[in-house]
Parts: structure tokens; sequence; C-alpha cells
């Protein structure tokens, strides 16, 4: 408020803080005037960052692995207490168990939270600095920038697994980790069967494409063909995809605010779509493509989605990254 002040010439070192919103609202300020100063402060802090973002991207292409450890944000300090607190007696073999197994999942928790974070900033970025797009200022609750004056919370995401379990479940289909678990046991590969579901389908996946029988090469075909169906299936027609992403968040984060969707996949590996975060070439493009043909008062799609029982409607819509085609 201070600098659109400034901007427009307005004294308002004798108005309250308190009333200084309302202040400047009823001035007759006009909506190019504030847009030009929101612009004018975004491109000042875009330039800052900017001077150490080619750097940054070659650190972020350092990351090898996207791996949390078994540690997540919303289950930190309860993995911690449940798995050592509680269940260990010795302290000698709580010393030994950080050690050995706290720490290395801890540096995955804390490589990933920087990945996730770095790559975070530089997406907002590319949407922030074209010229369809308002960034929001500072911090403003379920909302990153504004397209066509449409607000919109950006959720950067990749083709859920889950999505596409429900999805061949839907077609009588059965699902993927049941196929892989059946043909390496018909090979005789050995395999973890205590990994959570999501971690034994990326191994098995990466083991029966590397085997050289005909018959793992092609249940990964067919799985990859399924795959690709869906993937072009969201791309002409992205509702489903949307109120699957809405009605399958998690419950402590749940809201119906509008959302811009960011999918990003690797076709060749559906696993490694996590290293598009950081393509910064391959976004720019991607996304600049979406945005220059969004219309003038024409952006998002009206969602309607249900959760526990409510009804809820939002805007929305989805930009795909692809790359391996």
């Amino acid at each position: 408020m201070d600098r659109l002040a400034a901007d427009i010439g307005m004294d308002m070192g004798a108005v309250p803080r308190s009333q200084r919103l309302r202040h400047l609202f009823e001035s007759g300020v006009s909506l190019q005037q504030t847009e030009e100063t929101i612009r004018a402060i975004h491109a000042a802090e875009r330039a800052a960052r900017e001077q150490r973002e080619g750097a940054l991207i070659t650190e972020l292409y350092k990351m090898q692995s996207f791996d949390w450890g078994g540690l997540h944000q919303n289950s930190l300090e309860k993995t911690i207490v449940d798995n050592y607190v509680k269940k260990i007696v010795s302290f000698d073999r709580l010393n030994e168990s950080i050690d050995n197994e706290l720490m290395v999942s801890m540096r995955g928790y804390v490589q990933c939270s920087w990945y996730n974070h770095w790559t975070s900033i530089i997406i907002e970025d590319i949407f922030k600095s074209h010229r369809r797009v308002l960034p929001a200022v500072g911090l403003i609750k379920k909302v990153d920038f504004f397209i066509a004056m449409v607000p919109f919370d950006l959720k950067v995401t990749y083709l859920p697994e889950g999505y596409l379990k429900d999805r061949r479940s839907a077609q009588g289909l059965r699902p993927e980790v049941t196929l892989l678990k059946r043909e390496a046991r018909n090979l005789g590969i050995h395999f973890d069967t205590t990994l959570p579901e999501a971690r034994l389908l990326e191994l098995l996946w990466a083991r029966l494409s590397d085997h050289p029988s005909e018959s793992a090469q092609s249940l990964i075909r067919e799985l990859l063909e399924h795959r690709h169906s869906a993937l072009d299936e969201c791309v002409r027609n992205p509702d489903e995809l949307i109120r699957w992403l809405y009605e399958n968040q998690g419950v402590r984060r749940f809201d119906a605010s509008n959302r811009l969707f960011l999918v990003l996949v690797n076709t060749q590996n559906y696993f490694a779509s996590w290293k598009l975060k950081r393509a910064k070439d391959l976004l720019e493009r991607d996304i600049g493509r979406f945005l220059d043909g969004v219309q003038e008062g024409h952006v998002g799609r009206r969602i309607s989605f249900d959760w526990e029982g409510e009804r809820y409607t939002a805007v929305s819509d989805v930009v795909f990254v692809q790359h391996g085609a």
C-alpha cells in the first residue's frame, strides 16, 4: 500500500495505518495504476533472483534421486516418535539407529524439501513474468497469481499413480503392481514385499524393463501404452483429472480454491517426472504456450466435485508439460 501511494504521489503520512486500505480504495486509484505497481514490485524481486538463477539450476541438476527416505512433512515428528522415541529402549541402540537410519532418511527429506522449494520459485517466476499474469504481492492465502483477473493457486504435480490405478479399475483392468508382481514371480525375480506399494511399483517396473524376456517386455509395453492413452485423454479433456485431484487431496489441506495444476510427465520414464521441475527452458515453452492461448476474460474450467458429502465448485485448469515422446 505504501508503494502504491508513493507511485501515485499520494501522501498518507497523516492517515492511520489501520485506515490506509480504505483510504486508498476510496481515493479513485485506477486498476491500471495498481497493476503497474504490482508488476514493478515483482520485477524488482525477480531481477534479484534472476542473477543467481543459472547457478541455482546447475545445483538442482546435481540431484540424482528423489527419495524422502520414508519421512514426509506431515508425519516427520510422528515417524521419529513412533519408530525411535517410543520403540527403542537401549540408548546405544538409539544412537546407532540415528546414525545408520535416521540420518540417512533426514538427508533425503532435506534434499527433497530443498529441491521442491527452489524449483517452485523458478516455476512461479515463469508464470508471474508472463504478460497475461498478474502476480500476487506478498503472501495471499490460496492465491499465487491472477490470469485474466481470475485468482489461482498453483499446484505442481505429476500424473497421479492413484488416478491411473482408479482408471484401470474403472476399465476392469488389474492394478499395474499386481501384474508386475505376477510376472516377477513367473521369472523367479525376488522382490521385497514389505515395501510401500508406490515404491514397489517403481522398482518392479525398472527390474522388468531391464529383463530380456519377451513376456516382461510385452507387459511393460502394455502398461506404457495404457499410461500414454490415459495421458492423451487427459490432455484432450482434463475435467476428469481435475475432479480427481480435488476429490483426492489430503484432509488436512482440503480447500475448494481455484487451482491451476502444472502436470509434469516424462513419457519415457513416468517415475522420473520429478526431474522436469528444473527443466526451465521446457517449462517456459509449454507454460508460455498455455498462457498465450488464454482468451481475454475466459480462463479455466468450472469444475464441480464432491467432498465428504458436500458439493463444491471451483475454476481450474491444467498445464501439461511432457518430455520423452
